[in-house]
């Protein structure tokens, strides 16, 4: 049986106890179609058969990579690729796949890639707010009718409030959700069917108009979702080996650095130390407070949990995960839908 301690290191370790914490909670939260998971969060075919055994049957993904790794793991029952793609290979890949796949357009030439490559349904991608993809709300009704007319069923919407899923002031984030949601009801009036599909991680409780809630991010958790006092507990961090010290200075390095964790969302934590800096294969930290003369220095070939910020570009950086029962590891997961 092979332990944490034995794994080359930085290793993407999993607390198996807190994964099925987070799915059991969510499945209670929003069961079976009111949640479609997002599994860009976590790029593992294993995670999301564990979601679907929790009821959650429709997914999310972000590029047709993921799609297709999930209809070749037998997850394709309905598979939402909520992004534009233009490659008309790749959509004429999921056009074959023995799958339900919808695709999300938000102007008449994502449409038409759509449509070209045998697509056979889509959502309409309306822009909430988030400066990103999506068509202004008033726009949404005539691509809605233009996809038809093209012959692609409109199963709905889809809206994202990413610039306020992660808003730490509560109050602040359901009154701006609901902002947002305005304009993606509106869009809905003007195109029609059953999906209203939004929502995230951080307003999984507070969306009251979606359809079904797109979160992702709930199963290993990170950083940032955890300022937010969510009922998901971590699942997730890069585990790193000590390879220098510096009894002067008062600090250590570890393993792990810019290449396996992503930053984007700033610094990771070590439980009881202060995180200095990341550089490329490096964090340097110290720990807070200690006996004797000054901060506890860690022993060269001590481990240490580094807690990503962000999970999703975290997990990209790694082929593997490790599943954990404590310090014995349990089981070795395939990043299977990495990539392109």
């Amino acid at each position: 049986m092979t332990t944490v301690s034995e794994l080359g290191t930085p290793a993407l370790v999993v607390d198996g106890d807190a994964l099925e914490h987070n799915l059991a909670a969510m499945a209670a939260a929003l069961p079976g179609p009111r949640c479609r998971p997002h599994v860009k969060a976590h790029k593992t075919t294993a995670v999301a058969k564990r979601q679907r055994a929790h009821g959650h049957v429709g997914f999310t993904c972000a590029t047709p990579r993921e799609a297709i790794g999930m209809a070749e793991a037998g997850l394709g029952d309905d598979l939402l690729v909520a992004n534009e793609v233009l490659d008309l290979e790749r959509l004429e890949a999921l056009a074959h796949l023995e799958a339900r796949v919808t695709v999300a357009v938000d102007s008449e030439g994502t449409i038409e890639a759509a449509t070209r490559a045998g697509l056979r349904e889509c959502v309409i991608d309306v822009n909430v707010g988030l400066p990103r993809c999506g068509c202004s709300p008033e726009d949404a009704g005539g691509l809605a009718d233009r996809a038809r007319r093209e012959g692609l069923g409109v199963r709905g919407v889809m809206g994202y409030e990413g610039h306020v899923v992660g808003l730490a002031d509560h109050a602040e984030r359901v009154r701006q959700t609901a902002e947002c949601m305005e304009q993606l009801a509106r869009a809905h009036d003007d195109v029609g069917g059953d999906l209203i599909s939004a929502g995230g991680t951080g307003t999984y409780d507070i969306n009251e108009l979606a359809t079904e809630i797109q979160a992702g991010s709930y199963a290993l958790m990170d950083l940032a979702y955890g300022e937010l006092r969510l009922p998901f507990r971590r699942a997730l961090s890069v585990v790193a080996t000590v390879i220098s010290t510096n009894p002067a200075g008062g600090y250590a390095v570890a393993d792990c650095g810019l290449k396996a964790l992503g930053m984007d969302h700033g610094n990771p934590a070590i439980d009881g130390a202060t995180v200095w800096f990341c550089s490329d294969e490096h964090v340097t930290f110290s720990y807070d407070g200690g006996a004797g003369d000054g901060p506890r220095l860690p022993a060269l070939g001590e481990r240490v949990a580094v807690w990503p910020a962000h999970i999703d570009p975290t997990v990209a950086y790694h082929e593997r995960m490790y599943v954990a029962d404590g310090e014995k590891v349990v089981e070795v997961w395939p990043v299977d839908l990495r990539g392109w």
